[in-house]
């Protein structure tokens, strides 16, 4: 009689502490499985034990998971949510370049290409002789068709007249191109009139801004290349993204370093699984 009644003890022990509750379920998966909807009346409580309760929070928070077997925990974001139909900001490319373009200087003549389109090749000299800027060049994947690429490219460009005292001019362009093909292009043009008092050089900040829509899925290569167009005077000294040779320290690789920023900006979605 006294062995029935141990092994009935221990068998109502075994099922206490190995007990799963189902709500809408027959055969519970986990100590509490719950097949349907759930109302909190109040606070949510985690992280407790048998002599404290669980945290619950502060206002504004949310629950992390810390893994399987692991207590969640109330974590504060530091960025804002993002609703359905708007662009969020994925990653930002940055860098910068000291070297710049020296090789279209004096003696080098322009290659009096005055018109450039969208998709034009970079190793096509029938679309210009274009110069790559080397310490801009960023290479990433895109893993969303609905974004935005957002270029930023800033550089100084430095001139300096054959006779300090004459009027000349450099026309150049600068342009961004992702795997080989133009995307955006901006002409312009630096003048030295008459600058005797720094010796016939002349500085100048040239910029390009753009915005691309709906760049493919997959990896990209982006680079920046800039090419003379025509000069006044073929023994003006010229320079993109550094100072020219014999300036008289007047400007110096820092001053006139270039800078290429890339904003990659995807479309929010939201899956439902």
């Amino acid at each position: 009689m006294k062995k029935t009644m141990y092994l009935c003890v221990v068998g109502l022990f075994s099922v206490y502490t190995h007990a799963q509750v189902g709500v809408g379920i027959s055969i519970p998966q986990t100590t509490l499985d719950v097949n349907g909807k759930t109302t909190l009346r109040r606070e949510l409580r985690v992280g407790g034990n048998s002599t404290q309760v669980g945290i619950a929070g502060l206002n504004g928070q949310v629950l992390v998971s810390q893994g399987d077997g692991m207590s969640p925990q109330w974590k504060t974001l530091n960025v804002t949510f993002m609703e359905e139909g708007q662009y969020k900001l994925i990653n930002s490319y940055l860098s910068s370049d000291q070297v710049g373009v020296t090789s279209l200087s004096n003696g080098i003549l322009g290659d009096s290409v005055y018109k450039n389109s969208i998709g034009d090749d970079i190793t096509d000299a029938t679309k210009g002789t274009w110069v790559k800027i080397a310490g801009l060049e960023n290479n990433f994947t895109i893993k969303n068709g609905l974004n935005r690429l957002t270029y930023q490219f800033q550089t100084g460009v430095e001139m300096k007249a054959s006779t300090a005292s004459a009027s000349q001019n450099v026309s150049f362009t600068c342009g961004i191109f992702r795997n080989g093909k133009l995307v955006a292009v901006r002409p312009d043009k630096i003048s030295s009139n008459n600058n005797s008092e720094k010796n016939g050089i002349q500085d100048y900040i040239f910029t390009l801004n753009y915005t691309e829509p709906d760049v493919p899925v997959g990896v990209q290569k982006v680079e920046v290349a800039c090419r003379k167009i025509n000069v006044s005077n073929n023994d003006a000294q010229f320079a993109i993204g550094r100072n020219v040779a014999g300036n008289g320290n007047l400007s110096n690789a820092f001053t006139l370093e270039s800078a290429f920023k890339i904003d990659l900006i995807e479309f929010v979605t939201y899956q439902v699984n």
